[in-house]
């Protein structure tokens, strides 16, 4: 069968490249196929780099089938993140699905994630904690310790545990096998395994980050190519000072549009924004989304009418993942987009989002980009 992956590489990095050689040394003779966030992440930011070219490094990796996570999933809580990339590998009948994980304990995630699903009590002491000014995934974390006495509460264990719920719940037959993280990511120091957060701030700095991609990455990764929160900042203050309703749009809750309105007058950046709406229950990731929303236009009646509205987007394979997709599209239930097509309903959220995207960086033809065919070989039919 295939191993399936879900990443944003933003951008890709020594850790990807050892998690991907694990799984070729368990999988030999499996395609690897992933499902890539675009040209925004699930923190609410651009991607450094846009997705042509992650996808071509994705490519240049070893990976044999790569697959677009619509925005409406991307940029969302890790329920709905999961829930997007899950169902796509789902349909594309993986059997395997691979993440990395901090304790690289399925039996003890797979546990917290079914105590969310069945136990009774989760959901009125999330409420008890929201009640007492924690934020969402602290009284998350505070419910779980409760119930299950177990404390997870890093990264890619808690986003493990939104995998599996949505196995479960979905009862999807894809198993979750996770792979140990090797070392600390989150070090601020640029070292030959190190977070994208620290390797997006080195950029920033247009300092040299070397030691930390793989060789084939280099040219991709130069200062022109680069997009950042703040090369948006602009738009997005004219967006919140001019738009006459901001709580029309996807995670904007009602009252701190308000704050917004009030906030944003005096605000030279984007990070202090961020500072001036954080509290205990607004998080830096849920306000980063909530602006990205208001950025790109993604209202709450865009995201009503395009729930579980799931898709194919292929954006790269190579001959061993187009054999595959050959092999298992008749079974395939939802649509297999190979091409951007201008009226198609489903794309006119990324559409719009590409647009915004390629607002700083408009030399490089982002928008006619997505009208492109990117596949060097047709689709046999």
């Amino acid at each position: 069968m295939a191993v399936g992956i879900i990443a944003e590489y933003n951008p890709f990095h020594n850790g990807h490249m050892y998690h991907l050689q694990k799984i070729k040394q368990l999988y030999k003779d499996e395609e690897i196929i992933l499902v890539l966030s675009g040209n925004f992440t699930q923190r609410g930011e651009p991607s450094v780099i846009d997705k042509w070219q992650k996808t071509e490094i994705a490519k240049l990796a070893g990976i044999d089938l790569i697959i677009e996570l619509p925005f409406f999933y991307s940029t969302q809580s890790a329920d709905y993140f999961s829930y997007g990339a899950l169902t796509i590998l789902e349909k594309l009948k993986v059997d395997k699905f691979v993440f990395g994980s901090e304790t690289d304990d399925i039996e003890t995630l797979t546990a917290i994630a079914k105590t969310q699903l069945e136990n009774e009590e989760f959901d009125n002491l999330v409420k008890i904690y929201s009640k007492l000014g924690e934020n969402y995934p602290t009284a998350i974390s505070k419910a779980l310790y409760d119930l299950t006495g177990k404390n997870v509460n890093t990264p890619n264990d808690l986003l493990g545990v939104s995998y599996i719920k949505t196995i479960l719940k979905n009862k999807y037959t894809i198993k979750p096998i996770a792979i140990k993280r090797t070392t600390d990511y989150h070090t601020e120091d640029l070292k030959e395994i190190t977070s994208s957060t620290t390797i997006r701030k080195y950029l920033k700095k247009e300092k040299n980050i070397d030691i930390a991609i793989p060789v084939f990455e280099k040219n991709y990764l130069k200062k022109e190519n680069l997009h950042f929160i703040d090369d948006y900042f602009p738009l997005l203050k004219y967006k919140i000072i001019t738009e006459k309703d901001l709580s029309v749009y996807q995670t904007v809750d009602e009252g701190i549009d308000k704050l917004l309105k009030k906030c944003i007058i005096n605000c030279s950046n984007y990070h202090e924004l961020i500072l001036k709406l954080k509290s205990k229950r607004y998080t830096y990731n849920k306000i980063s989304r909530m602006l990205l929303h208001i950025l790109v236009g993604f209202t709450k009646e865009e995201a009503h009418s395009k729930k579980n509205n799931i898709y194919i987007r292929i954006l790269g394979f190579n001959e061993k993942g187009q054999k595959y997709l050959n092999k298992v599209k008749k079974e395939i239930t939802i649509p297999i987009l190979s091409k951007f097509e201008r009226n198609n309903k489903l794309l006119e959220l990324e559409l719009k989002s590409t647009i915004i995207y390629s607002i700083p960086k408009t030399e490089n033809n982002l928008v006619e980009q997505e009208f492109q065919n990117h596949l060097k070989k047709e689709i046999k039919s």
